[in-house]
């Protein structure tokens, strides 16, 4: 007990998500994932060779390609993650549909998410604790982002309540898109890649952080602050 050991204001100290994460699920940074259905390890490090270059400029991006390539087994279909945030999923995603259909990839990648992502878990335990206007426990988020999915015409798109011990307490959403080298896997991954993460920075600038309405404005996301309007 924190009490027994000496530290009587341990439940004072905030929780990872809010003192870790939330700023970076302000700007939709979440764990972004491409799996290679070919089962061929190559296409994954065609795609590494691809960001080492693109996102260079981004340390935390390029030092984590580099350690998980060398240090990190594949277990399953080869796969890979990185956290990338607005605009970079879409980009990569539409980049990846491209070597698809001009053959530097031997076939299609699927792209999904973590359900611990920005606009996509509620959990006021966890996830949502100590949300700035109080939301912690609105529901509301996730399936909308569940619904946005599905108009975005996303080949796969899930809802979940509980699992790993949340049950009761937990609600969230999944998507995964296909990128086949097709113009309509190149339509369906422009639609869902950029409106799941859009979904995710208008729910933390509707509940007042300044990082989302600083990203709303960067990134010209069409919000409106449901907030205010009511």
């Amino acid at each position: 007990m924190p009490i027994k050991g000496g530290v009587a204001r341990a439940f004072e100290i905030p929780i990872f998500t809010e003192a870790f994460l939330r700023p970076l699920f302000c700007r939709a940074i979440g764990p972004f994932r491409w799996i290679a259905l070919s089962n061929n390890s190559d296409d994954i490090r065609v795609i590494d060779d691809y960001l080492l270059t693109r996102f260079a400029d981004n340390q935390i991006v390029s030092n984590w390609i580099r350690l998980a390539r060398e240090k990190v087994p594949f277990e399953g279909l080869p796969a890979r993650i990185a956290w990338l945030g607005h605009g970079e999923r879409t980009e990569l995603a539409l980049e990846v549909n491209r070597m698809v259909a001009d053959g530097r990839l031997s076939g299609p990648i699927a792209f999904t998410r973590d359900h611990l992502d920005a606009g996509a878990m509620t959990h006021p335990n966890i996830m949502t604790e100590k949300m700035k206007d109080g939301s912690d426990a609105i529901a509301d988020w996730p399936l909308l982002n569940a619904l946005v999915n599905c108009a975005s015409m996303a080949d796969l798109v899930a809802i979940h309540s509980g699992g790993g011990g949340y049950s009761g307490y937990m609600t969230s959403s999944g998507v995964t898109v296909v990128a086949d080298g097709s113009d309509a896997a190149a339509q369906r991954l422009q639609l869902s890649m950029t409106n799941d993460t859009s979904t995710g920075v208008m729910r933390y600038a509707d509940a007042g952080y300044q990082e989302s309405l600083d990203e709303v404005k960067e990134k010209s996301i069409s919000y409106i602050n449901l907030s205010a309007a009511g």
